[in-house]
């Protein structure tokens, strides 16, 4: 196994069990998050006469989608990143978003009339169709240095998100192309959000799976030697990071970045335990989208900036530091 996917650092087996009390804490402060989430928000839930069901409408729902969206693309880089033995990949860095948005712009051109659900389905399908191109790709291309891999799927990505605005641009729906980039949980209300509970099965799935992906990671001689379908297990793993990929560009938008640093903080601080990460994957994604959201909502009330770009500025500085601390350990 490679070194960036060892099963454990030193110590770190030691450290957990003597911290059984970090997991509680963690979920304790996740929900400290969401529950400022709640309490944020243009209405008086008190003082106004509609403020009690605005509460329902507009604020619990967006708290939902928060939870559910952070946890999936937080868990699903976990699961890209396990497949491919690199740190540096999750959907935003193998262009998986990028064919989620070209799958949503063909379903607005060629089935304007087609409910959420079909838009949901046809982008994931195309995340499906983008993430194996990926696969397929790295199969084929003689890896030297981790690097490569990312800047192959940002350099795919780059194609399809040319591709997919050239087309835009012909049909005049560029403004549309833009709110899908913007992630944003503005427009999340009641009756709007509830397709996001199909991303709940991607967790679920990464969680009943973790062993068998974890396995597919040693490489597909090992893993069909110890009697894992490797090729099953690869396209199961990528139909999950497909789903969440597709349903979150439908219902929010890009979330960019978020699959990448919060498995590879998980992993700095606790080693690489794979099954034992999940929990804290799962907190960490839920965490970071709800924090951003946050910061967005307040910096300049009562406007919002978008979620999408409070995450693309964090998830950079933390991918420089990555690469940068790479660097320094001389890794390959």
């Amino acid at each position: 196994m490679s070194q960036a996917l060892a099963t454990d650092t030193p110590g770190a087996p030691a450290a957990r069990r003597g911290r059984p009390w970090a997991l509680p804490a963690a979920a304790a402060a996740t929900a400290l998050l969401l529950a400022l989430s709640l309490s944020i928000g243009a209405f008086d839930i008190l003082g106004d006469d509609f403020g009690a069901e605005m509460f329902w409408i507009t604020r619990v729902p967006r708290t939902i989608a928060l939870v559910l969206a952070g946890a999936a693309i937080a868990t699903s880089g976990l699961v890209m990143q396990v497949l491919t033995q690199n740190r540096f990949v999750d959907a935003t860095t193998s262009g998986t978003t990028e064919w989620a948005a070209l799958g949503l712009l063909l379903t607005a051109l060629l089935l304007p009339d087609i409910g959420l659900v079909g838009k949901m389905l046809i982008s994931s399908a195309s995340a499906f169709v983008g993430a194996m191109v990926f696969m397929g790709i790295l199969r084929r291309v003689v890896i030297r240095t981790t690097l490569v891999v990312p800047l192959i799927g940002i350099m795919l990505g780059a194609v399809v998100s040319a591709l997919t605005t050239f087309i835009a641009a012909q049909f005049n729906l560029l403004q549309m192309l833009g709110t899908w980039f913007l992630g944003s949980f503005g427009e999340i209300v009641r009756g709007r959000y509830e397709v996001l509970w199909v991303v709940a099965l991607v967790t679920l799935g990464v969680f009943l799976m973790a062993d068998r992906i974890t396995v597919a990671g040693l490489g597909k001689d090992l893993a069909t030697g110890v009697g894992v379908r490797y090729e099953a297990i690869l396209i199961g793993g990528t139909a999950l990071v497909a789903v969440a990929a597709g349903v979150t560009t439908v219902v929010v938008g890009f979330l960019p970045l978020l699959g990448l640093v919060v498995p590879n903080v998980v992993s700095m601080i606790r080693g690489d335990s794979v099954r034992s990460n999940l929990p804290w994957v799962v907190l960490g994604g839920v965490a970071l989208v709800t924090l951003c959201d946050i910061i967005g909502r307040t910096v300049n009330m009562p406007f919002e900036v978008p979620v999408s770009l409070v995450l693309g500025v964090v998830g950079s500085i933390v991918f420089v530091a990555l690469l940068l601390r790479q660097a320094r350990g001389g890794t390959k």
